[in-house]
């Protein structure tokens, strides 16, 4: 039975917003960004996390607000379309799409080179094929059962990967010391602004939670909740983790180590093994997210009319988009096994800053053009515009460190990304 095209079911309450900002969040980084960042850092690491953790809550408080004006599906779409018209609404989820699309090639490549340290035929060659199409096909499965199914899986992928990241913090703490925990001393940080920008990137992705809108239960109210006290929890697992991790590894010691290694210190090769089932699941998780939320990007610019109807179709009465999730599914999977996601790489960071800084400025246009009960009913910023003003320098700065070739690579992905919507609207006007 097909629903009709404008009847989702909003089964996504608050534990599936968390889940899914969770999710977007938590990925491969939290495995191996310690060792990037305590050589470079220090024993203040973890302080540089909560640092950043209050820099990237003013983007998050922003789109706290921005979210509390809509309740459809389609995130980005939706806020720099309403505020900037069809064409700047489209080249944002284009921009969107091919950035999750990316990242979910570049995770499955990520999770096969997990899998095969513990079962090394699936490393390379066809093993490795193997395991990057199960994962693929086995969430395209559980995501056209529907939403609810969809968030199941998720809230599994997220008990297996924060409750070992848990177990892990509370058998570490007995390395930190007072001098850990406090530094006397500040190390000399060479390059201050590239840490920075890589733990920035570490928060990114609580997004996901935005595209799902026509899908959750209150969206106004409780997609802004899930953002907040998410993302403030996962700067506290970071801090957490991190702590963990200097006082174990310090200095030379920290080079290449990753949380596999600091498994292994504390429980031996079982906590090795740990770990690295726990990096399965946590990308697994990650690839989960995704799968789940960037097919509702092409329903919602379905649904504005930006790309054909055929996106828009749904099934069951969990009412799935099931054309999207398959569209989503045989690309980004088509990627993944052809190793060209590699090509677009580049762009994902950069794309990702481009629709913050749209979503940032549509911010007081959707608010100038909000009806009084719409203001009435939206989530306020205390301050002003001094928040999101914050979030905008902090973005243009994270942007300012793109490459020329990233630049040109969006250049391009945006020509070629408006064919199709130019195809629609001429078929519109007909």
């Amino acid at each position: 039975m097909i629903s009709p095209p404008n009847k989702l079911v909003r089964s996504i309450g608050i534990f599936g917003s968390a889940m899914l900002i969770l999710n977007g969040i938590v990925g491969a980084g939290v495995f191996v960004l310690p060792a990037t960042i305590a050589p470079l850092a220090g024993v203040i690491s973890p302080w540089l996390f909560l640092a950043v953790c209050a820099l990237i809550i003013t983007l998050v408080l922003t789109f706290a607000e921005l979210a509390s004006y809509f309740d459809k599906s389609g995130g980005p779409v939706l806020y720099a379309g309403e505020a900037f018209g069809p064409v700047t609404g489209y080249g944002a989820g284009w921009l969107y799409y091919i950035s999750r699309t990316t990242a979910f090639a570049g995770n499955a490549h990520v999770m096969a080179v997990y899998l095969g340290a513990l079962w090394p035929w699936l490393a390379d060659g066809t093993g490795k094929m193997v395991a990057i199409s199960s994962v693929c096909i086995g969430l395209t499965l559980a995501n056209l059962k529907g939403a609810k199914n969809g968030i199941r899986t998720l809230a599994i992928f997220s008990f297996f990967k924060v409750t070992p990241l848990l177990v892990l913090i509370l058998l570490g703490l007995q390395y930190v010391t007072p001098d850990t925990l406090f530094p006397k001393s500040m190390p000399v940080i060479d390059d201050f602004g590239g840490i920075i920008l890589l733990l920035l990137y570490a928060y990114v992705g609580f997004e996901t939670a935005l595209i799902t809108a026509g899908e959750t239960d209150k969206p106004k109210t409780t997609i802004p909740k899930a953002l907040i006290y998410t993302v403030l929890s996962m700067g506290i697992l970071y801090f957490l983790v991190m702590l963990v991790y200097v006082s174990i590894f310090s200095g030379v010691e920290a080079q290449g180590a990753t949380l596999v290694d600091v498994g292994q210190k504390i429980a031996g090769p079982i906590g090795a093994v740990a770990i690295t089932l726990t990096a399965i699941f946590s990308i697994n998780g990650n690839l989960s997210g995704t799968m789940f939320a960037a097919p509702r990007l092409t329903y919602g610019m379905a649904e504005q009319n930006l790309l054909p109807e055929w996106f828009m179709k749904l099934k069951g009465k969990e009412a799935s988009p099931v054309n999207s999730i398959l569209f989503f599914s045989a690309l980004s999977t088509g990627l993944a096994l052809s190793g060209t996601f590699i090509l677009l790489a580049v762009s994902t960071s950069l794309s990702r800053l481009i629709i913050y800084i749209l979503c940032i400025l549509a911010l007081p246009v959707v608010k100038h053009r909000a009806t009084a009960e719409r203001k009435a009913n939206s989530f306020k910023l205390k301050g002003g515009y001094l928040i999101p003003f914050i979030s905008l320098v902090i973005c243009c700065w994270a942007a300012s460190y793109s490459s020329f070739e990233a630049w040109r690579l969006i250049l391009g992905l945006l020509i070629v990304g408006y064919i199709p919507y130019f195809i629609k609207q001429k078929t519109l006007r007909k």
